[in-house]
């Protein structure tokens, strides 16, 4: 500030125009530190235009020098309090595909749309919407949390199981076990553009929970490489990769897959994405589960309003494997939404799915039919981040109803944590 003053001191007997006038001048005096300073004392006014206002140029400013991050969280905090300024969203949706997150952009226009675009912005929204590209073309994200869970190994309570041949007594690492880990993700991407429309896009992940009981630990690590095709309402993907996984510290299956993604805007407010992969796995310590999986879904996401929106999916999936009591069929239905409000965004989902085996595993007396319940709740704190990382906590409900004992079980975890996207 000018003379060394405080933005307290500024504050004290000066007018919101004033101040508003002051921070313009030290911006166009390359003074970005005053302006900033100017705008976060004026995001504590009683009026909320003066807080929004505030804002909205302090995440400006912020974008003006690449700082995208912290400019989303700028003008976030201006939606939670004022979720219908379509400005502001705007400008969010332009940072999050600065930052490559191109989905919660798309995201974003639909909220903004199904609030209602008066008449004069809908052609530049419209404009927006269809121009909407990601530009970034190096990103990631990375989230670490606690990870408590009522049954790391997802493993039954029962201490014996029916079998053909005599009741089976399992071992203490067979059944139910609980715990605390710690539960990361990491992924980065890059997008290199080869010509109009196409692009390149390599890609990997590493995502893994590590408990004191090391034998539990499950740590899987992928590397695809993709070409992406972009027109006006569709974006196409076709990728090859590999998956590596580890269980107990050793090696436990590796697959090789090819897939598909379309993305179809359907119309201002809502949009489809489906996706078909074929992939070939090994299992290291039980080859009979060698085979090939097939799988298909489709997820629809329909914004309601500025604040709120749901999604639907449904998939099926087929699994072959070299025993036929290890191959299945399965299919499901997932219902979700989300909510964004002062705090953050709240979300929500529960789906049901249904699996069954081929034949019957030779031990157990009943082929595998099994239901599997699962529900989530959780919030994402924005209004708590700091230096781009925002605090995440999630409960996950889970009850699996198997005719085979072994795949019987029942389970409740939680992630605390932070994640952060780059």
């Amino acid at each position: 500030m000018p003379g060394g003053a405080s933005a307290q001191d500024v504050v004290e007997g000066v007018s919101p125009a004033q101040l508003f006038a002051l921070a313009d001048a030290r911006r166009a005096a390359d003074h970005a530190g005053d302006a900033i300073a100017i705008y976060e004392a004026l995001t504590k006014d009683a009026e909320a235009d003066i807080r929004a206002e505030a804002r909205y140029r302090h995440g400006l400013l912020l974008a003006d020098t690449g700082r995208y991050a912290e400019a989303a969280v700028i003008f976030r905090a201006l939606l939670d309090e004022k979720p219908d300024v379509l400005a502001a969203r705007l400008e969010l949706a332009r940072m999050l595909a600065a930052m490559g997150r191109e989905k919660e952009a798309r995201r974003e226009l639909r909220q903004a749309q199904a609030s209602g675009v008066p008449d004069e912005a809908a052609a530049m929204v419209d404009r927006f919407a269809r121009a909407l590209r990601s530009e970034k073309r190096l990103g990631g994200a990375f989230e670490i949390a606690v990870a408590p869970d009522s049954n790391i190994n997802r493993a039954t309570e029962a201490r014996t199981l029916d079998t053909v041949i005599a009741p089976l007594t399992l071992s203490d690492d067979a059944r139910a076990r609980s715990g605390a880990g710690l539960r990361t993700m990491s992924q980065v991407f890059g997008r290199l553009p080869v010509t109009e429309g196409w692009s390149l896009l390599p890609r990997g992940a590493v995502q893994g929970s590590v408990y004191r009981q090391s034998q539990f630990n499950d740590v899987s690590a992928s590397a695809l490489l993709g070409m992406e095709r972009r027109s006006q309402a569709n974006r196409f993907t076709v990728s090859a990769g590999l998956t590596w996984r580890w269980f107990g510290n050793e090696p436990y299956a590796q697959t090789s897959a090819v897939a598909l993604d379309w993305v179809r805007a359907m119309d201002t407010r809502s949009q489809l994405i489906t996706s078909y992969s074929a992939s070939k796995a090994q299992y290291d310590a039980n080859p009979l589960q060698d085979g090939y999986i097939h799988d298909l879904s489709a997820v629809y996401e329909r914004a309601l309003d500025a604040r709120s929106g749901v999604s639907i999916s449904a998939s099926v999936t087929r699994q072959d494997a070299a025993d036929p009591g290890y191959a299945t069929r399965a299919g499901g239905m997932t219902l979700g939404g989300w909510r964004e409000m002062r705090w953050g965004t709240a979300f929500a989902s529960a789906g049901l799915r249904h699996t069954e085996g081929d034949e019957r595993l030779f031990l157990f007396p009943d082929k595998r039919r099994e239901w599997l319940a699962a529900g989530r709740l959780g919030m994402t704190f924005r209004a708590l981040t700091a230096y781009g990382f925002a605090p995440t906590v999630r409960v996950t409900l889970e009850r699996n109803n198997s005719t085979v004992g072994i795949y019987d079980y029942r389970r409740v975890a939680a992630d605390i944590g932070v994640s952060r996207s780059f």
